[in-house]
């Protein structure tokens, strides 16, 4: 699918070429809004989605991105208590101004500037993962290992090992 130029996906597409990414972008006949929606449109694990979620560091009040597993709830004390890292909930449209992306198609790649980000080292464990490409209704695959050197993210764990 080629993008609007101009368009969300478009700087998702444009971004993955600038980092050496291989995707191809998708336009879902149904909604990818949830981790469980995009599982079922992908045909994949929930766990191989790509939860692109920004919090405000609480320390700075700078923006910082996790890529989580849509297997997984953010666990915000234990992310604090193991990497020091105090994070907050942040206004959807403070997102949307410094990301250029809605919530709900929030992509992990393509950001108005850049962003220091987090990566759930689950998303690690399968060959392929799905994420958000600029809008709720679409999507790219990606080798994560891949994805998570091109966008220089910290591999962290963000909730307790069983």
């Amino acid at each position: 699918m080629t993008p609007k130029p101009g368009s969300s996906m478009a700087r998702v597409a444009d971004a993955a070429a600038a980092l050496g990414l291989s995707i191809e972008l998708k336009v879902m006949d149904q909604s990818t809004r949830t981790a469980e929606d995009a599982a079922r449109a992908c045909g994949c694990e929930v766990g191989q989605i790509v939860k692109s979620l920004v919090f405000e560091n609480a320390a700075d009040g700078a923006l910082v991105l996790l890529l989580v597993s849509g297997g997984h709830n953010v666990d915000l004390e234990f992310i604090s208590d193991c990497y020091g890292l105090t994070l907050k909930r942040c206004d959807g449209r403070r997102v949307r101004d410094e990301t250029g992306f809605a919530i709900g198609g929030l992509a992990p790649i393509g950001h108005l500037a850049p962003i220091p980000i987090y990566m759930d080292t689950t998303l690690l464990d399968y060959e392929t993962v799905w994420a958000a490409a600029g809008r709720p209704d679409s999507v790219f695959s990606v080798d994560p290992n891949a994805l998570a050197k091109a966008i220089d993210a910290e591999k962290i764990d963000v909730v307790p090992k069983l």
